[in-house]
């Protein structure tokens, strides 16, 4: 299958001018890992989380206020032209959330594109004979089949708008194709689709607003707070038990940093939603075989890594504002060279601050970072699922307990 190298792409930029920056598309996807004996969990977390997820102060609670950490794993695929999750030309869907599952997470971030809403959007590269059930399916009624499935795996799904159209990924959430209009009706469409399925928690309105994005500066066409108050709140008329997860952008001010990873702008202009406790900020990091960021170069590394995190995006959870989930991060090394070290301490960080990650990613398809699978589609990275299994939070038994909806299983 085709691999996406950020790397090559990034470095490609930083000799553009920011005019011709801002009207870049990214086609960004992939991932790649070894083993498969389930990791123990957090000594300190709790044994169960119960009822609906919400927020309070810079942590996730249920409804007896107990805390929730997601500690999950990137899926892509339904957002690609294949409409549907990568590796299924190789093994079955069921396996493959088996093997989630049995790797120690609690949570799936699935990305999708508006595309795949529509009736046109097939499914292919589908090996039928090992998933016969898929046969026929439309790209939105496989979707709901990789949900239901994983919530009788009781993991729990953030559902990313991670694409406008199959083809392309866009810097602003609507395109000359796919408007605001379509954006929100989407997700409002959605939101009452899986209002009676627990596992669905969230919606991640668009992924790694960057370029002509801004944040508070009153813009309709690019302030990306605005859009995301909008969507938000939108969706909560129709689902007002959803998480509304909205990411950064690149540039605020003089300071850029990676796609969708820049939460400086909340400071002075937070995110308004009518239901304040269902908003959660996220946002991107990646390591310098991605890019050689300048902190990575700095005579301070790694010990300088804390501060730039602490500025872009932790201080949102550490100030108590909003939790914040780590929606991406992953890179191919977690050994002693400098994407290794990057790795580790970004995981010990996140763990150390409590705060809620989906790796990027399950699958071995991504160019740059690898995966959680290796190339075979089977074996696990035992390297990656050892540093992760560092931190990893049980599963939410109780968001599903007597609500399970296995209603769109056909």
């Amino acid at each position: 299958m085709t691999r996406v190298d950020r790397r090559s792409f990034l470095r490609g930029m930083a000799a553009m001018s920011s005019a011709s920056l801002s009207s870049v598309a990214l086609l960004l996807d992939g991932c790649r890992s070894i083993a498969s004996v389930r990791p123990s969990a957090s000594p300190s977390a709790p044994a169960a989380a119960l009822g609906t997820i919400r927020t309070e102060g810079g942590k996730l609670i249920d409804s007896d206020r107990a805390e929730v950490r997601f500690t999950g794993v990137n899926w892509f695929g339904l957002e690609t032209p294949l409409f549907t999750p990568h590796g299924l030309w190789t093994r079955s869907w069921k396996s493959m959330l088996d093997q989630i599952a049995g790797a120690g997470f609690n949570a799936i971030r699935l990305p999708f594109s508006n595309q795949l809403l529509e009736p046109a959007s097939t499914p292919n590269s589908i090996d039928f004979a090992k998933n016969p059930d898929l046969q026929g399916l439309s790209g939105l009624q496989l979707m709901d089949r990789i949900i239901d499935g994983a919530v009788q795996r009781k993991l729990v799904i953030i559902l990313d708008r991670h694409r406008p159209s199959a083809d392309e990924q866009s810097e602003l959430w609507y395109t000359d194709r796919v408007s605001e209009r379509r954006w929100i009706d989407d997700w409002k469409m959605l939101a009452g689709r899986y209002k009676s399925q627990p596992g669905v928690i969230g919606a991640d309105l668009h992924n790694e607003p960057r370029g002509s994005a801004t944040w508070g500066d009153g813009n309709v066409r690019t302030d990306w707070r605005l859009a995301a108050e909008r969507a938000g709140n939108a969706i909560l008329e129709i689902n007002p038990d959803w998480l509304i997860i909205v990411e950064g952008i690149e540039r605020f001010g003089n300071d850029s940093y990676w796609w969708g990873g820049n939460l400086e702008g909340a400071r002075e202009f937070p995110v308004r939603l009518t239901r304040t406790d269902k908003l959660v900020y996220s946002a991107h990091d990646y390591g310098p075989e991605v890019y050689p960021q300048a902190w990575f170069r700095a005579s301070g590394f790694p010990e300088n890594l804390a501060a730039v995190w602490e500025r872009h995006w932790a201080w949102l959870a550490h100030d108590r504002v909003a939790p914040v989930l780590m929606g991406e991060f992953g890179g191919r090394s977690v050994g002693a060279d400098q994407e290794g070290v990057w790795q580790r301490r970004l995981v010990d960080y996140l763990r150390t601050s409590g705060l809620s990650y989906t790796y990027w990613a399950w699958n071995p398809d991504s160019g740059d970072t690898g995966g959680i699978l290796d190339d075979d589609w089977i074996t696990l990275n035992r390297a990656k699922l050892d540093l992760l299994s560092r931190y990893q939070w049980p599963k939410l038994d109780g968001v599903f307990a007597d609500r399970i909806d296995t209603s769109h299983a056909a």
